[in-house]
């Protein structure tokens, strides 16, 4: 199914809309409205996961391969700057708006963001938004309370979750080389497959891309799943959300989930000075040079574990 004229032509949500929906009383049997399907990845079954697979079953090539300093380089550079394609890019700017950019460097987020092989932009940000709308309720596309390994990455596979909800993300849908990106977000990864084995043959490719790829995944799948099982709550959300510092420095930032969502539209998750938010650092470069402005941030009235009420308010 294509994407529909309206979902093109409607018009961007305000700068002050809170991205995600307020709690649901109850949640949907399946989609809701418009949505786009994944194109031609999205017509190959199983293939997905048989790709999927294969790229971990390729990290073991580096037993063969060996492993060389300009290797090494390669994959930790590819690593970080995807992974600051997921936590600044597809998450704390397409899925929360927590702070504006211009069109350029939008398209450069979710190139990044695409890089990581976790699908497209709108795909990605429309299923977030609907995670906080049910987060750890029954609509939640990856609640660990349905499992473990349901949270951390089968949910992924699911034929349910195929399809961009176009209603949750009107706002990016309006960009139409954001829909072609999230149609044809396979390209993207196909093609820094290509680079990696230009740069360096097999090995290249092995650890540019099977490597880093796999770490990058189980990276950000933990905050999925880890992070709504372990930690510390500072804030009553409703869920399971947690703070947690290894997870935090594993992702850039990600790990203090619980401030996420007790305040969801904010561009800095680590709230305090000695919460690590390495995204939150980058963001705050990009700024310094002009490529973003107008980061959100927490208000201090919303820092308080009793103001719940207050934050939910001032994100609205």
């Amino acid at each position: 199914m294509s994407v529909s004229e309206s979902a093109i032509a409607s018009p961007l949500v305000s700068d002050d809309e809170s991205p995600a929906a307020p709690a649901a009383t109850q949640a949907p049997s399946r989609l809701e409205g418009d949505v786009q399907t994944e194109g031609l990845w999205h017509r190959l079954g199983a293939i997905p996961v048989i790709v999927y697979w294969t790229i971990h079953a390729g990290c073991l090539l580096a037993f063969y391969t060996g492993v060389s300093p300009l290797d090494i380089a390669l994959c930790l550079s590819l690593f970080w700057a995807r992974l600051f394609g997921i936590t600044g890019g597809y998450h704390r700017y397409f899925a929360h708006k927590a702070f504006k950019t211009g069109r350029a460097f939008q398209f450069l987020l979710a190139l990044l963001g695409c890089a990581a092989v976790q699908k497209g932009p709108l795909w990605w940000a429309g299923g977030h938004r609907r995670h906080h709308r049910y987060s750890d309720k029954e609509g939640d596309l990856h609640s660990p309370r349905k499992g473990f390994w349901w949270s951390h990455q089968q949910w992924i596979f699911d034929g349910e979750f195929d399809e961009t909800e176009l209603d949750r993300i009107r706002d990016f849908a309006a960009y139409p080389e954001l829909v072609w990106m999230n149609r044809w977000h396979i390209l993207v990864p196909i093609s820094l497959a290509v680079f990696c084995f230009a740069v360096n043959g097999l090995a290249g490719l092995v650890w540019g891309f099977c490597i880093s790829t796999v770490l990058l995944w189980h990276s950000t799948y933990s905050i999925n799943s880890l992070a709504h099982r372990w930690g510390r709550q500072r804030y009553e959300t409703g869920d399971d959300s947690r703070n947690n510092l290894w997870l935090a420095l594993l992702t850039l930032g990600e790990g203090w989930h619980n401030n996420h969502h007790h305040y969801m539209a904010s561009a800095r998750q680590g709230f305090f000075w000695w919460e690590i938010d390495v995204t939150y650092y980058v963001l705050r470069a990009c700024q310094a040079v002009g490529l973003i402005w107008d980061i959100r941030e927490p208000p201090a009235s919303v820092l308080k574990p009793k103001a719940r009420a207050t934050a939910d308010s001032a994100a609205a």
